[in-house]
């Protein structure tokens, strides 16, 4: 139960980081390519890490494919 507070937790502040990091891109910007190709590039590593992490605190112990 503990973890799924935790992974609700981690989620939100990725949430709110994602916005942040959108909010920075736009601020300066002259058009929609200088904001969603830097937005992207800079953000699918973090969500990519996000998700893989979210996976492993998920996923239960000896239940891995180990053929």
């Amino acid at each position: 139960m503990y973890k799924w507070i935790g992974l609700s937790i981690a989620f939100l502040a990725l949430l709110y980081g994602t916005v942040a990091v959108f909010m920075v891109f736009n601020r300066d910007a002259n058009s929609v390519s200088d904001v969603v190709r830097p937005f992207i590039i800079t953000m699918a590593p973090v969500w990519a890490v996000a998700i893989a992490g979210a996976v492993a605190v998920v996923r239960r112990p000896g239940s891995g494919d180990q053929g």
